[in-house]
């Protein structure tokens, strides 16, 4: 492992050969403590771990998905996240990526693979068909099934990036012709990371990596192995509409004068309370944006069959987890009644005000006339 290291840079060397500063650098390891929600004290962790540690090499297979994870991840917001995190420094191979192809690319598999044994992280993107005998994804005359197997078995640690890799996404959603498969239904001996979204958020998935690379151990993952720093809390928990929600005010259709004022999406099918994922948060388009705040409510693209939970535009009718807040149909009446009743107590409280006021004024008027006449 020494000798390997010798041979590889680490990422604050890399970092700089590329032309960054140092203040380009320590912008980095800041924003990207943020984002896995550390404490400000940890940036100089994040930062040395960085500047310490040689390089970790990863292997990124793809499978039966659309890319669209390694499509998110290149366009982070910061661009050491694509150019050095990814592209420079740590990608070994990846089919869509890496300039070399065929035969060239196998090979810098195989060696990566034999060198560093132990020591990669599998990086997967997309299901694995099982059906037929895995002949619904082949690559190089290989099934997936086959090479998958073959790279975890010396991966340090595997993550499933995306939805497909997590729980099968489109592909898997009934009837599942090809019995796409979930990584960790596959893979029963190694640690593995699950990243779900359709695709993940880019900085979500550098701060996975990060994690790995600054601690040396798999962050703290909920029991689906989605890392807590960003599944901890659901999309309806930190969504800029939740007011609306819980006064039971909502757009009945996308055009309404509703949906323009910002109200809830839920009557028009935002899965939002029973998606667990931080677009809220960290949001996409350098931050810009997300579903929700481009008028469309979330698809719940996060959590296992979400193609099979319903459609898309029908509202959830019992919402896990929303026992103790009722639904929103109920919110909103009782929200109507509890307006109702206080417009009509603040109505008699009036009425009661005004009519002592009349009855104060009328006492001191006779009391005057008695002045005037003595």
């Amino acid at each position: 492992m020494a000798k390997n290291n010798e041979l590889r840079e680490t990422y604050y060397e890399s970092i700089i050969k590329q032309g960054y500063s140092r203040r380009d650098f320590m912008k980095f390891a800041t924003y990207i403590a943020a984002y896995m929600g550390l404490e400000n004290s940890m940036v100089g962790q994040v930062a040395k771990s960085l500047e310490t540690t040689h390089r970790v090499p990863v292997i990124w297979e793809h499978f039966q998905e659309c890319t669209c994870c390694s499509e998110s991840f290149i366009r982070s917001d910061h661009p050491i996240v694509a150019d050095i995190i990814l592209d420079k420094i740590s990608l070994d191979y990846t089919l869509t990526l890496m300039a070399a192809s065929g035969h060239q690319a196998e090979a810098a598999k195989q060696a990566t693979m034999e060198k560093y044994k132990g020591e990669y992280i599998l990086c997967v993107e997309g299901s694995v068909p099982m059906g037929d005998d895995g002949n619904y994804c082949c690559i190089g005359g290989r099934s997936a099934k086959d090479l998958l197997i073959e790279s975890a078995a010396g991966a340090k640690a595997i993550i499933a990036w995306g939805s497909c890799a997590t729980n099968g996404c489109v592909q898997a959603a009934r009837p599942n012709p090809t019995n796409a498969t979930p990584i960790h239904k596959i893979i029963k001996n190694k640690p593995i990371i699950r990243v779900p979204g359709c695709p993940p958020i880019g900085e979500v998935m550098a701060g996975v990596i990060v994690h790995l690379v600054t601690f040396g151990r798999l962050p703290e993952l909920d029991r689906l192995g989605r890392p807590k720093a960003f599944y901890a809390k659901r999309v309806h928990d930190s969504c800029y509409r939740r007011p609306y929600y819980d006064a039971g005010l909502f757009a009945e259709t996308f055009d309404d004068k509703n949906a323009k004022d910002g109200y809830c999406l839920y009557k028009l099918g935002c899965k939002g309370p029973m998606t667990y994922n931080s677009c809220g948060t960290i949001k996409w388009n350098n931050g810009v944006s997300y579903p929700i705040q481009s008028g469309h409510g979330c698809i719940g693209c996060s959590e296992a069959n979400f193609w099979d939970n319903g459609p898309f535009y029908e509202r959830l009718t019992k919402v896990p987890g929303l026992h103790e807040e009722g639904l929103a149909d109920d919110i909103g009446k009782v929200g109507a009644g509890i307006l109702a009743g206080g417009l009509a107590v603040h109505a008699i409280a009036a009425n009661i005000s005004k009519r002592k006021e009349l009855t104060s004024r009328i006492n001191r008027g006779i009391s005057n006339e008695k002045n005037i006449d003595s």
